[in-house]
């Protein structure tokens, strides 16, 4: 009788306990996968409640592709508020989503926001605006932006 406890102590501790660790190990990389889609879930809600609000101000004409020249002073108000709203979502987006070595689901979410940074910056307006807007950002995030503008938009 001691022999077969002894025998089920060892098999235990040989076969129980690595599968013990590696069950606990997916686990918590399921949840840290879970988590890091509610956030990239939460940014993109917040992106659309954005777009809402642009779309409550037509006369901004935020979605066309020139700029937008003939403002009065509480139109460009509005259009800077706005442009800071979206300057702090990239900015969060950045925070929450960006990082130097990411896995493929990471770069396929974060490349979902750069393609929406680059949206915004192909208006003049919008860059226009950018270095009041990166004042007292993030200096990394500002480095980012920076550089990317850089990338893509010095001639």
């Amino acid at each position: 009788m001691l022999e077969t406890w002894e025998l089920l102590s060892y098999i235990v501790t040989v076969i129980g306990l690595p599968l013990a660790i590696v069950v606990f190990l997916y686990q918590q990389r399921k949840e840290r996968e879970n988590e890091e889609e509610e956030v990239y879930q939460l940014l993109s809600d917040n992106y659309q409640d954005f777009l809402k609000v642009a779309l409550e101000n037509p006369d901004l004409r935020l979605f066309s592709s020139t700029e937008t020249t003939t403002l009065d002073a509480d139109q460009k108000e509005r259009q800077l508020i706005i442009f800071a709203m979206l300057t702090s979502l990239f900015e969060r987006a950045y925070l929450l989503l960006f990082e130097e070595d990411m896995s493929d689901k990471q770069v396929r979410r974060w490349n979902s926001w750069e393609d929406y940074v680059l949206e915004w910056c192909h208006r003049p307006d919008f860059r226009a605006c950018l270095p009041r807007l990166l004042n007292g950002e993030d200096p990394e995030f500002v480095r980012y932006i920076e550089k990317l503008l850089a990338m893509r938009f010095d001639q």
